[in-house]
């Protein structure tokens, strides 16, 4: 065994290193897409809802030049989709947050960046970015204390030391460990990174959509886990798959309000899209008889629609918003449906 792989580490660092190090998973060229399929990939829907709620934000705003920017971009399927669905309608300043390199043939629109730039004014849209912020894994130990899990590069684990200071502190607010073997994710690090990227926000609206747990329905041993090739498969932090974590997105969205800063909202993402005209009805039989085509067309749509907004599914991710007002009041001062 080489030294790396001997190594142990908390969890935190070992994903940091496996996912973004030298050769890390999410630097390789073919992507997240290689490996297993988003709400993005899945349907064009999709990314026409994300640009209704772009016209929104614009429309709240009071503007038709908006910013859009998307964290954890892959390899800007979304922005490329959303660009195409705005048109002419809105004039867009594109942002692609993404620590791989820029692909090629990227629309030329899109600037590619690996940091949330500042002073946004429009739509701020994170999707399945937070489970890939690496975060430390916590476990009790058979006397009840809270130790921190550490695991070497072929995902061998062990436990460390005893939790303590902040990690402690927020682990006893939003996920308290009372039994012997009761794991947990510490999503200390992933309220930090969405506080950051809101505060980029000058006005307008920030989104997170992720697989998430709320307080009431943490899972007992955490969900710590590794896909490769569309597959599940043992969280093993050597850069052969991805590793990752559903998402306490209640404990993101604890941010004091303030300076513009509205209360979050959580929803799933089956009422987001219905809200966004999304809806997997099927249309009605009379239109096979006038317009075969469009029947198909429509029962295709429906299809697609299914399964983005599916109980069990995709329809169960949540999607946290944060609503940023500019200060002084007048356009874009208003309400709006809110996500």
């Amino acid at each position: 065994m080489t030294d790396e792989t001997c190594q142990w580490q908390g969890w935190r660092e070992a994903t940091e290193r496996a996912l973004y190090g030298p050769g890390g998973f999410y630097l390789r060229p073919e992507g997240p897409a290689g490996h297993f399929r988003t709400s993005v990939h899945a349907s064009p829907l999709f990314a026409a809802a994300v640009a209704r709620l772009l016209g929104e934000v614009a429309e709240e705003l009071g503007t038709a030049e908006v910013d859009l920017v998307d964290v954890g971009a892959g390899r800007g399927e979304l922005l490329t989709s959303v660009l195409a669905a705005v048109g002419s309608s809105l004039s867009v300043r594109a942002y692609a947050v993404e620590r791989a390199a820029r692909p090629d043939g990227l629309d030329p629109r899109v600037e590619w960046t690996d940091r949330v730039p500042r002073g946004v004014r429009g739509l701020l849209f994170a999707n399945e970015w937070l489970d890939n912020v690496p975060v430390d894994v916590a476990e009790a130990d058979a006397e009840g204390t809270v130790r921190y899990v550490e695991v070497r590069a072929d995902g061998t684990e062990r436990l460390g030391e005893p939790v303590s200071g902040p990690d402690a502190d927020w682990l006893a607010r939003w996920w308290p460990l009372r039994e012997p073997g009761a794991r947990a994710e510490i999503g200390r690090p992933r309220d930090e990174a969405w506080a950051a990227a809101v505060a980029s926000l000058e006005a307008g609206r920030a989104v997170a959509v992720d697989y998430a747990h709320v307080r009431e329905t943490r899972p007992p041993f955490g969900s710590l886990t590794g896909f490769r090739a569309g597959r599940e498969v043992p969280p093993v932090p050597d850069g052969s798959c991805d590793v990752t974590s559903h998402v306490a997105l209640d404990a993101c969205g604890d941010l004091p309000a303030g300076n513009g800063l509205s209360a979050a909202e959580l929803v799933t993402q089956r009422e987001a899209l219905g809200r966004l005209g999304v809806s997997g009805g099927r249309p009605p039989l009379a239109l096979a008889s006038t317009d075969p085509a469009g029947y198909v067309r429509a029962l295709a749509s429906a299809g697609e629609a299914a399964e983005l907004t599916a109980r069990g599914g995709l329809g169960d991710f949540l999607w946290l918003s944060c609503r940023v007002r500019p200060s002084g009041g007048g356009p874009g001062s208003g309400g709006g449906r809110g996500y």
